[in-house]
């Protein structure tokens, strides 16, 4: 039975990177990072590829130096899957498949979810991903925690150990950062119940110390030593992960405990990385600071400066399962002198600069776009919108196959013909443009509206979905299956961890920062695009982008001005005042028009185009450019 089930598992290949290896840690971190999740969840359901990215590297070598009972194979890059060949590493894809997961994140959830479907009785691995199973699952390009664990820290430690040793290096800004976390009140989905539980322990507490007090204090000149209960903290932590429940005294609410104001009862404090839980945060920061103490130590740093970390550090040792997957990884942990978190103790970590916080302090503000659309127009600039190139040309969606309609992505009839209005524009604009054997690449796909529609009426090019969404993604390959379609991948993954090379980008419906990132992508690539933005009100600065985007609207307008723009061009919901979507639309118009001419400064030329009917979409502009 056991056999069968076995060939029933679909074989799913794991492709690490492999740059050079230390006495316990394979870089680049990511991959040391995914052997280690491997371990813990005692993981065997993946075939795991080694793939070195210089040229002398002995795979022998490498082979024996991973995890004893972990096969792994060696193969150059040139003999990947051509999908993968597209990704950055860690990329997991079935075998002889054209669905890629890549990312360190998407990957590491995907390894969880695999060992919990194998074998449910591993619930503590599903508890990895945390309450709601979001751990890690917001994108690093707008989850500012995501890309600390996910980019920021490894990238830090890596750059850490790869300096001179006879350099004096400062901890990195990254590191501090994560220190500054980690001192952070927790806040979890019952956050108020259990402080009120953290209350009633100190004054349980409180009262036990007294009374020990006053009976030992008869016997004169005896020297009285108070030992603190474990935190209910650490409490929760460890009986989660053991499988234990809360003592009943701790769950029991005194009625002046209940009475409490909530802005009165205590802060909970960090235990693990995002709070109280064990979770998939922990796993990845764990090899990471681990290789950056023992350098600390190798060049006899004090510690002092980071209590909280080395505590955790300490704490995480004590998680069941981890010191036998780090035994695994020949990871030998460091014991570290136990430190407190006296505020005398450390740097000054509110100086470490929130650099995405401190520019958008000021985008909270209020006040009509109208003196800074008058600005703009003061100074020769407007919006402006070119003539649609095929204003009456449609798809036959009556002859199309009905996995081709995008009713098929179970939505209701009426937005299903506007979907198919706003695909009449953008495939009409991507036919214009595309060239048999052309790589064209929906991002941002969600169901796949755009790319199954482009794989299908262009059979002579090669069409790439990337999305970060499982589900929606896996929706769309269970439709292009029903079609048959051979010119068509699927690549789970932000698009930071998308390198491949294309011809056209498309992106219907880009939420927010979205949209410049999908233009940065193409730029970079020397290929067209075209993009109907959305959400504008999300845009805001971010670690890479900054806005305006523009010359021109930097040298006139200021980020706060900019924003007023932004959150007035969301106003063109259709049951919104005429007018009111009048401005909506101006706005938009010129938000896009800076982002057009953002464009024409690397060598494009760009229109901004409304579809039709406007009716199709309350966001309706499409920006079409070409290199």
């Amino acid at each position: 039975l056991r056999r069968k089930m076995k060939e029933s598992v679909i074989e799913e290949h794991l492709y690490l990177g492999f740059s050079h290896q230390s006495s316990d840690s394979i870089f680049p971190l990511h991959t040391s990072i995914s052997l280690f999740l491997l371990s813990y969840c005692d993981c065997k359901l993946f075939k795991v590829f080694l793939v070195p990215t210089g040229e002398n590297v002995d795979g022998q070598f490498v082979a024996k130096n991973l995890p004893g009972d972990l096969e792994v194979h060696v193969i150059s890059r040139c003999q990947l899957p051509v999908v993968v060949q597209s990704c950055c590493f860690p990329a997991v894809v079935v075998k002889d498949g054209n669905f890629c997961r890549a990312g360190l994140s998407v990957v590491l959830r995907h390894i969880i979810q695999k060992t919990y479907e194998a074998d449910p009785s591993k619930k503590d691995v599903l508890e990895l991903l945390g309450f709601k199973k979001t751990c890690l699952k917001a994108c690093a390009e707008v989850s500012q925690w995501t890309r600390l664990c996910e980019i920021s820290i490894p990238q830090a430690v890596e750059g850490f150990l790869m300096a001179s040793p006879e350099n004096c290096q400062p901890i990195p800004p990254d590191i501090l950062q994560l220190e500054r976390k980690l001192g952070e009140p927790v806040r979890v989905h019952n956050d108020d119940k259990i402080r009120r539980q953290k209350l009633q322990q100190q004054k349980a507490g409180a009262k036990t110390a007294v009374s020990v007090l006053g009976e030992e204090a008869t016997e004169e000149g005896k020297t009285v030593e108070t030992h603190e209960l474990p935190s209910l903290e650490l409490s929760l932590a460890f009986s989660k992960l053991l499988v234990q429940e809360v003592p009943d005294a701790v769950n029991r609410e005194a009625s002046d405990i209940r009475r409490t104001k909530t802005s009165d009862l205590p802060l909970l404090d960090h235990i693990f990385a995002e709070g109280l839980y064990f979770t998939l945060a922990d796993i990845v920061l764990l090899p990471c600071i681990h290789q950056f103490l023992v350098s600390i130590k190798k060049q006899g740093k004090n510690l002092v400066n980071l209590p909280l970390i080395s505590n955790w550090y300490q704490r995480v040792q004590e998680v069941p399962g981890v010191k036998k997957a780090a035994g695994k990884c020949n990871m030998d942990f460091l014991q570290l002198p136990e430190l407190m978190s006296a505020s005398e103790q450390l740097q000054d970590l509110s100086a470490v600069p929130d650099a995405v916080a401190e520019e958008n302090e000021d985008s909270h503000f209020i006040g009509g776009p109208r003196p800074t659309v008058t600005k703009l127009m003061e100074n020769g600039i407007e919006a402006k919108f070119s003539p649609h190139p095929c204003p009456n040309w449609t798809l036959d969606w009556t002859s199309l196959p009905s996995a081709v309609s995008p009713g098929e992505g179970k939505m209701s009839g009426d937005r299903a013909l506007r979907k198919q209005q706003q695909l009449n524009n953008l495939v009409a604009a991507v036919t214009k443009l595309a060239k048999p054997g052309d790589v064209i690449v929906d991002f941002c796909s969600g169901g796949g509206h755009v790319g199954i529609v482009l794989a299908h009426m262009m059979p002579s090019c090669q069409v790439v979905l990337i999305e970060n969404k499982e589900l929606s993604l896996i929706r769309a390959k269970d439709r292009s299956d029903e079609l048959g379609l051979k010119n068509i991948w699927f690549i789970q993954a932000n698009l930071d961890y998308f390198n491949g090379s294309f011809n056209i980008g498309v992106a219907l419906h880009a939420c927010g920062v979205a949209t410049d990132m999908v233009m940065e992508h193409c730029i970079k690539a020397q290929a067209a695009f075209v993009i109907s933005p959305c959400c504008y009100g999300f845009i805001q600065n971010t670690v890479k982008f900054k806005y305006p985007r523009s010359h021109q609207f930097k040298d006139t307008l200021s980020y706060k001005e900019h924003m007023m723009l932004c959150r007035f061009a969301d106003q063109t919901a259709v049951q919104l005042p005429p007018e009111r979507r009048l401005i909506g639309k101006q706005c938009m118009g010129l938000v896009d028009l800076d982002r057009a001419w953002a464009a024409e400064e690397h060598n494009y030329s760009v229109q901004v185009i409304s579809m039709v009917p406007e009716s199709c979409s309350p966001k309706n502009n499409m920006i079409v450019g070409i290199p």
